[in-house]
């Protein structure tokens, strides 16, 4: 034996944690922009054009970063392409915060994209890799609970940064207190992701490559040895490195016929929809203006605005663990159609109490259905099934294309809200309700399609999932 069961146990995940701090930046890099984009969008004077470029530009560095993360993690490996964004991450957190226009705000943000990108392609696949079957969907969950705990931090962070509690100033003194943030504190909200993505550079010189990644590149000793710090014993490390080496050996050479192909390519159609689902029924729309949506629909004022964000991090961080605890005993399918579920309720109240105009308590409530709904389910079953559903041979391209098709869709989501929330028809037709009605509408699509087209992926290996698409192609 070479280690015991709890020792294979912890290594797993000491090495999961690291890698998911990707998860945490990325949770940390967008929500900064929730609490910043109050005080940003007011020192530059911002239109609502500007302010959503402003908000989504780094959204699209997200979109080249998932593209490039593709070939990175191939060429350079899944560790790499993870230390390559932790650089970033740090020259786009610095770079932010000393911004003295849009364009310059812009490139930074795009800077912090990239890393982001890359980071949301690589951790995952990494931890997949790393992950014995029977426990991959909570490994994997474990980032999408980073994401989440990302986001919760940087809202805990631009609470106090914005001045805390507010309730009992003077009304002099909440006059000071904005002035400081528009003029300072939205500075420091960047700033302060440099410690989180300091650790990160550091960490990621600990842990080893991913043993698929070193068969692919013909290193097979160094895979072995990954492989027996990760199992139980000699013999389960050798089985499992026969299996990566006949996954490999019986499979062509990935080319674009094979990812279009009827098979993989129908693969890659289900992971290109859970993308795009996962973003156009309204998560970051809510998480990124979650403070203007407390402002201006449910008549917080701005510093006000950023305690209230503290109970979409708290709701966010919470539900995650349902996942967490529940995707490998009830499946990806039962958690991903009940969420769905959960989400379209809680926009559609969210929806009438602004189209009715008795926005408050309930308002607030039908938010955090949203949030906690989406949580348990697309939040983190995306991020699983993307993780498990391809083919070695192709996973980092195929991978790479269904992470590319959420940013594209998240940046296209966080650049609209604003000009569709502020549009005469939505204003007018739908007294501010419009956007909410939308993403309630895409909540049902998504669960019919999840119902009717996705797999079941629960407690097969990475090369079982292979076999079925192998079986399509067949057929």
């Amino acid at each position: 034996m070479t280690a015991a069961p709890s020792n294979e146990r912890l290594t797993i995940l000491k090495i999961t944690v690291v890698a998911a701090l990707g998860g945490l930046l990325f949770g940390y890099d967008t929500g900064v922009i929730g609490g910043s984009q109050l005080y940003f969008t007011e020192y530059f004077k911002f239109s609502a054009a500007e302010q959503g470029w402003a908000v989504s530009s780094a959204l699209y560095g997200c979109l080249v970063g998932a593209l490039i993360g593709g070939y990175l993690t191939k060429s350079i490996s899944r560790k790499y392409t993870l230390i390559l964004a932790a650089a970033l991450f740090t020259v786009s957190a610095w770079g932010s915060g000393i911004a003295d226009s849009l364009n310059e705000l812009a490139i930074y943000r795009i800077i912090g994209g990239l890393a982001v990108g890359m980071a949301s392609l690589a951790a995952p696949m990494y931890i997949a890799e790393i992950a014995p079957p029977r426990l991959r969907g909570r490994l994997v969950s474990y980032y999408q609970l980073a994401v989440v705990i990302g986001f919760f931090i940087v809202f805990l962070a631009t609470y106090f940064i914005g001045g805390g509690d507010t309730q009992n100033m003077s009304p002099e003194v909440l006059e000071a207190l904005h002035k400081h943030n528009v003029e300072q504190g939205w500075r420091i909200m960047f700033w302060s992701e440099l410690l989180p993505a300091g650790a990160f550079f550091v960490l990621l010189f600990t842990v080893p490559h991913s043993p698929r990644w070193l068969v692919l590149k013909g290193r097979t000793e160094e895979a072995r040895a990954v492989l027996a710090r990760i199992t139980s014993s000699d013999q389960e490390a050798g089985a499992e490195l026969a299996e990566i080496q006949a996954s490999l050996t019986n499979s062509p050479a990935p080319n674009m016929a094979m990812l279009f192909g009827k098979g993989i390519g129908f693969a890659l159609f289900l992971g290109v929809m859970l993308s795009i689902f996962q973003q156009i029924t309204g998560i970051n729309a809510i998480l990124y203006y979650g403070a203007e949506i407390f402002s201006n629909a449910l008549g917080y004022g701005p510093e006000d605005a950023l305690k209230q964000q503290l109970w979409l991090g708290a709701v966010n961080l919470i539900f995650t663990f349902v996942a967490i605890y529940k995707v490998d005993s009830w499946g990806r399918k039962p958690l991903f159609i009940g969420g769905s579920i959960g989400m379209f309720v809680g926009l559609s109240v969210l929806g009438l109490t602004i189209y009715t105009g008795q926005m408050g308590v309930i308002s607030l409530l039908a938010i955090l259905v949203f949030i906690g709904s989406f949580a348990m389910s697309m939040g983190p079953v995306v991020w699983v099934m993307l993780s498990e559903m391809f083919p070695n041979n192709v996973r980092s391209v195929a991978m790479s294309i269904a992470v590319a098709a959420q940013w594209l869709f998240n940046a296209l989501v966080a650049n609209s809200f604003p000009v569709v929330n502020e549009s005469t028809l939505n204003q007018s037709g739908f007294n501010g309700a419009l956007p909410y009605f939308i993403f309630a509408s895409f909540c049902v699509v998504a669960m019919i399609f999840v119902w009717k087209l996705v797999p079941e992926t629960k407690g097969k290996t990475l090369e079982e999932m292979e076999a079925l698409w192998s079986a399509r192609e067949d057929s």
